[in-house]
C-alpha cells in the first residue's frame, strides 16, 4: 500500500481526490476492484430497499447498515470461499456475498421460515441477534477447524456495544490463548442504540483492548473499502499462518438510524452524520474508481441498475412463499409436549382462521 496522511494510527487507502492522493492495494486489478464495486452497490441496494418495504409494511422491524458497506463487502473480500462468517443482525445481508438468494435473506426479516439456511451450504452462519453471542461461535469453530486439520479461517463481525459484552471478553481472551485462527472485526460507529463510545470504555480506542488478550489489533477508516480489506487480508495471511487471531476496529459514525423501530434524533450528532453521508462509502469508492479511469457513469449505472432488479425480483420470490403452518410455532419446543399444548394449537388457529 502507498503511504497516505492518516488520522492518528487510523490506516487508509482512498484519498480525497485533491490534497490527500490516492493509494492502492497490491494484488488487486481492474476485474477486483470492479468485483468490490458490484458487492458494495447489491449491499446499498438491498439496504436502501429493505427500508422501504419496512415503510411498505412488506417487512418487520429492520436494522440499517447503510454506510458499513465497506466494512462487510471489504472484510468477507479478504476471503476464500472455505472461510466462515459469523454475522450479526447488522450484517444479515452478508451472505447475498456468498451467493445467498435475496428472497432467503429478506423471508429471514418476513419471519418465515425460509428465510433460514443451510450454515454449511454458504459458510455463513446464522445470524445472531443477542449482543456479542456470535463471537465465541467463531473464536470456537476457528478452534475446532485448526484441532481437525482444515485449513479454515473465520470472520466475525459485531459492533462497538459488543465489545462490552462478556461474552466478547471470554471469545477474546480464548482466541489469544489458544490462538484460534479468527479475525475479530469490530464496526465502531460509535454507538451502541442510544449508548455513545465514552459511555462504554475508558480506553482512549477499542484497538487498544487488543494486547490484554495477546493479540495484534489494527485500527481502519470503516469507510474506506481498500483499508478494511488490506487489514483484513494481512489478519487472514497471519491465522492462516498459525499466528493466531487480530481484533481489526473499523471507525466510522453510524449515519442513520440503530434500526426501524428507532428515532436517533434525541441522541445522534446531527452535523457528524451530515458530514459522514457526503462522504458516505460507496460514493467514496465509485469516485476513487472514476479517478483511476476503472469505472465509467454507464458502467456504475448498470451496475446499480442489475442490483435493483435483482432485488425487485428477491421480494417477488419472497412474498410468493405460501404461509408457513401456524404448528411451527409449537414444533421443537418440547421434547415431550404437554397435553396443553394440542389445545393451545386449536385455540391460536381458530383466532387466526387457520
Amino acid at each position: 500500500m502507498l503511504p497516505l496522511p492518516a488520522e492518528g494510527d487510523l490506516r487508509r487507502v482512498i484519498g480525497d481526490g485533491g490534497a490527500i492522493p490516492d493509494g492502492e492495494v497490491d494484488g488487486l486489478g481492474t476485474e477486483e476492484l470492479l468485483t468490490l464495486y458490484r458487492n458494495l452497490v447489491l449491499l446499498r441496494t438491498y439496504d436502501e430497499r429493505s427500508v422501504i418495504y419496512h415503510r411498505q409494511g412488506r417487512i418487520g422491524t429492520y436494522a440499517i447498515f447503510w454506510n458499513h458497506e465497506a466494512m462487510q463487502a471489504g472484510s468477507v473480500f479478504a476471503l476464500e470461499d472455505r472461510d466462515w462468517i459469523f454475522p450479526a443482525y447488522r450484517e444479515s445481508a452478508i451472505g447475498l456475498l456468498r451467493g445467498m438468494p435475496v428472497s432467503t435473506v429478506l423471508s429471514w426479516w418476513r419471519g418465515h421460515p425460509a428465510g433460514w439456511w443451510n450454515p454449511s451450504e454458504y459458510n455463513v452462519a446464522s445470524i445472531c441477534v443477542p449482543i456479542a453471542t456470535q463471537v465465541p461461535h467463531a473464536v470456537g469453530f476457528a478452534w475446532g477447524s485448526r484441532l481437525k486439520g482444515e485449513d479454515r479461517i473465520a470472520l466475525t463481525l459485531f459492533g462497538d456495544g459488543a465489545t462490552s459484552e462478556g461474552a466478547f471478553h471470554e471469545a477474546a481472551t480464548f482466541a489469544g490463548v489458544m490462538k484460534s485462527p479468527v479475525v475479530l472485526f469490530c464496526n465502531n460507529n460509535q454507538w451502541a442504540i442510544s449508548t455513545p463510545l465514552s459511555k462504554q470504555t475508558a480506553a482512549e480506542s477499542l484497538v487498544d483492548k487488543a494486547v490484554g488478550y495477546g493479540m495484534p489489533g489494527v485500527r481502519v477508516d470503516g469507510g474506506d473499502v481498500l483499508a478494511v480489506y488490506e487489514a483484513t487480508r494481512d489478519a487472514v495471511e497471519r491465522a492462516r499462518a498459525g499466528e493466531g487471531p487480530t481484533f481489526i476496529e473499523a471507525v466510522t459514525y453510524r449515519a442513520a438510524a440503530h434500526a426501524t423501530a428507532d428515532d436517533p434524533s434525541i441522541y445522534i450528532d446531527a452535523e457528524r452524520v451530515e458530514e459522514e453521508r457526503e462522504n458516505e462509502c460507496v460514493g467514496r469508492y465509485e469516485r476513487y474508481l472514476q479517478r483511476l479511469g476503472v469505472l465509467t457513469e454507464a458502467r456504475a449505472q448498470e451496475i446499480k441498475q442489475d442490483a435493483l432488479e435483482l432485488m425487485r425480483a428477491g421480494i417477488a420470490a419472497a412474498e410468493a412463499e405460501p404461509p408457513p403452518d401456524i404448528s411451527l410455532v409449537f414444533d421443537h419446543a418440547y421434547a415431550d409436549p404437554p397435553p396443553s399444548q394440542a389445545r393451545d394449537l386449536d385455540e391460536l388457529r381458530r383466532i387466526l382462521g387457520g
